[in-house]
């Protein structure tokens, strides 16, 4: 029994472009379908030269070829969409994008903050967008402290952004798609800008990055309260902010800063995460090297300025696993899930992406007679 070229090209709508993450048959990649006898031949063009990724889809197009009834040999022939054609796919990308400052997108956006650096928060930012990607949700993570930049790593990103004319593809790492300025530089490089050119880095991550349709953008904010923290106000003004501090009393003093900004700049302040909140020792009982209270006190206080409450909504404790699958670019949810930050990250993650969702302001879509 030989198989019908109808068949492969059914096939090959499984195939998912890692960058687009949309089928290939849907973004028009699939140029020819040859089957003679069990010898099936597939002509696809990717969309600029040198993609990062090529090896990847001439695999995944492989394999879900040979794996159908009468296939003996798969070969893949690789091309190259012209000027013309990848026009009229980013237009067409364009058509379906999301725009994240528009009041009836649906997509969640957290902005996560804290008041001083040290606590934490790029780590809860990662383990966020993982265990909310691994839970099924479209995930995309936005590192937005661009001087102290550290998403690529923590997430083990190491390939770069493909320019598809002047749109920008971002790279995925545990089914989170990922961008930050550090993706761009070379050896490490620090990045010395003041605040126009920070604004500007942030609005070409919102506005010239196809993310696609997403469920949760996570913002990853720089310490303080400064250029950054203002410009997501302007840029996402639907954001929502998650406070991260430990229990320490001057990081909290601080962190109540971070949302009273926030606050100011008509942000909604959706709950405070206490970080590095104990240590457990071997005989099961907890020390708390950075003292007790801290999530607390700024809950309390900012329930206080915005006069709404603001829990705190977890509590991580000190984890070397968290910290060591920092180092290797695999999130504690995802490397030691079981470990008490793993379990405390991944309870945090299901709560924030199971939270309801008022539709005030939302565009339905109905019509009525």
């Amino acid at each position: 029994m030989s198989v019908g070229a109808e068949e492969v090209t059914q096939a090959l709508e499984a195939v998912i472009d890692p960058e687009l993450r949309r089928p290939i048959t849907e973004l028009g990649m699939v140029d020819s379908v040859d089957v003679d006898g069990g010898n099936v031949t597939v002509g696809i063009s990717l969309t600029v030269q040198g993609c990062p990724l090529r090896s990847t889809i001439e695999a995944d197009v492989a394999t879900a070829v040979s794996g159908l009834d009468g296939v003996q040999a798969v070969r893949v022939q690789v091309g190259y969409m012209d000027p013309e054609r990848r026009r009229a796919l980013v237009d067409s990308l364009k058509r379906h994008e999301v725009p994240f400052t528009q009041p009836d997108s649906l997509t969640r956006i957290i902005a996560v903050t804290s008041g001083k650096g040290g606590v934490g928060k790029s780590s809860v930012t990662v383990n966020l967008a993982a265990a909310m990607a691994a839970e099924g949700l479209r995930v995309a993570v936005i590192d937005a402290d661009v001087l102290g930049f550290s998403v690529p790593g923590l997430l083990g990103v190491s390939t770069r952004p493909t320019r598809l004319d002047e749109m920008i593809l971002p790279p995925v790492a545990h089914d989170v798609k990922v961008m930050s300025i550090g993706m761009f530089l070379e050896d490490n490089a620090p990045v010395m800008w003041r605040g126009p050119m920070l604004h500007r880095a942030l609005e070409q991550f919102v506005t010239d990055v196809h993310f696609g349709d997403l469920d949760v953008l996570l913002l990853d904010l720089p310490p303080g309260t400064g250029d950054v923290a203002i410009s997501v106000a302007q840029l996402l003004p639907h954001a929502e902010v998650l406070v991260v501090t430990t229990p320490q009393r001057a990081a909290a003093e601080v962190a109540e800063r971070a949302g009273a900004v926030a606050h100011r700049l008509d942000q909604k302040v959706i709950g405070v995460v206490e970080n590095m909140a104990w240590f457990e020792l071997p005989d099961g009982q907890r020390s708390t090297p950075f003292g007790e209270g801290g999530g607390d006190a700024v809950a309390q206080r900012l329930s206080e300025v915005t006069g709404t409450e603001v829990p705190v909504l977890a509590r991580i404790p000190l984890d070397t696993a968290l910290r060591e699958g920092g180092d290797e670019g695999e999130p504690v949810v995802l490397s030691a899930p079981d470990s008490g930050a793993g379990r405390a990250l991944t309870e945090l993650a299901h709560s924030l992406a199971h939270r309801p969702r008022g539709l005030a302001g939302k565009h339905l879509g109905v019509t009525p007679r």
